[in-house]
């Protein structure tokens, strides 16, 4: 309450609040000093206790509350759970940030309806990669000017992130928000021939536009005549063949070869199935021996093949095995590896010997459009 405070904490805590239309606030518990950001800048109160630290940070946290919110008790920290989901009024986002806690500054972050604007009062508080990585979750966010500004800073302090699940997460945001420039690119790209994951961002959302293109496969005429029909799998068996397509298949098959964690592996088979979206998901099932069966029937059969896939085969009979193969990817999506890792906890190279079954068959399919000779 305001009559606990220090006279002279008191006195400027409600100049400061009254006579400056404040945006936001934070607290320096180590020097004891609150920091305000107003419109003509950044104000500093320092604090002079008299009584316990972390008593008299209770009170001033309970004077902001009155001010901010009309409520003598602050920030309810133990809806901490609550507000991380995004369940946060809109109308009281501004005020959160005017409560000098920590804890309402990410209930902040993680709103759906975050702006911009919320975005850099945000940030002033808490400048860390956790708050960059939530708050360009969102596409206010992406679309301002902070987007740029928080992707700047992760890439910048990328080396710092261990987790490699976090590290990769990083990546994906900055490359869905289109957030890096032509050299940013060419240097994430570089990054990702040592840490092949980070290639995950690359194939998710510039399938069609990566920054480097391994030699294309022959592509018979037939096949190019068929594509301009709009059969769409003459479309992607000859975006495959492609020489974007075969840099697909080739970082794929690198990042296969390395994953760290599950979500990379459950990353890599989404983006797969996103890549041959345009298949209308021809085969259904969910385990990896499953498809490979399915697809394989799928192209000995005519009587059950789509249209479309009947006319590719009939006029490349000899690529039967490579369709079949472009089928299998289609259908994978992070289910088919539910099986493998939903019984180990392990990463690492532990993790690689165990879902060696998973990773051998897809690398076979891969290579097989690489043009590797069909078994």
């Amino acid at each position: 309450m305001e009559h606990e405070l220090s006279p002279e904490d008191a006195l400027r805590l409600n100049v400061l609040m009254t006579a400056n239309p404040v945006q936001a606030v934070r607290i320096d518990t180590n020097s004891m000093t609150l920091y305000a950001l107003t419109e003509a800048g950044e104000a500093r109160v320092p604090l002079h206790p008299n009584c316990r630290a972390e008593q008299y940070l209770q009170w001033v946290k309970e004077f902001l509350g009155g001010h901010a919110l009309g409520s003598p008790g602050g920030y309810p920290v133990y809806l901490q759970r609550w507000t991380r989901m995004g369940q946060t009024s809109d109308k009281n986002l501004a005020a959160l940030l005017l409560l000098g806690e920590p804890e309402a500054v990410v209930a902040v972050a993680h709103a759906p309806t975050l702006t911009d604007e919320l975005a850099r009062r945000a940030w002033w508080c808490q400048p860390t990669m956790e708050m960059a990585r939530w708050m360009l979750e969102k596409e206010a966010v992406i679309q301002g000017s902070m987007g740029r500004v928080l992707a700047d800073f992760l890439i910048e302090h990328l080396a710092f992130e261990e987790n490699p699940d976090n590290r990769m997460h990083t990546i994906r945001l900055v490359l869905y928000g289109r957030l890096a420039d032509a050299a940013l690119l060419q240097k994430l790209w570089r990054m990702a021939r040592q840490v092949p994951y980070y290639y995950i961002g690359f194939l998710e959302f510039m399938a069609d536009e990566l920054p480097e293109e391994a030699p294309a496969r022959p592509q018979p005429d037939a096949l190019a005549a068929l594509a301009t029909t709009g059969n769409p799998y003459a479309e992607l068996y000859a975006r495959t063949l492609a020489a974007n397509g075969q840099t697909y298949l080739k970082v794929a098959g690198e990042v296969l070869q390395r994953p760290t964690t599950h979500l990379v592996i459950y990353a890599l088979l989404d983006a797969f199935g996103r890549r041959y979206h345009a298949l209308g998901a021809p085969l259904k099932s969910e385990r990896l021996e499953d498809l490979r069966a399915e697809a394989e029937a799928l192209c000995a059969d005519s009587t059950q093949q789509p249209a479309a896939l009947g006319e590719l085969l009939a006029v490349l009979p000899g690529e039967r095995r490579a369709v079949q193969a472009m089928l299998t990817l289609a259908g994978l999506s992070g289910k088919v590896a539910d099986p493998y890792l939903l019984r180990t906890t392990a990463v690492g190279a532990l993790m690689r010997r165990k879902i060696e079954p998973l990773v051998k068959p897809i690398q076979d399919e891969i290579q097989i459009l690489q043009g590797a000779a069909a078994a």
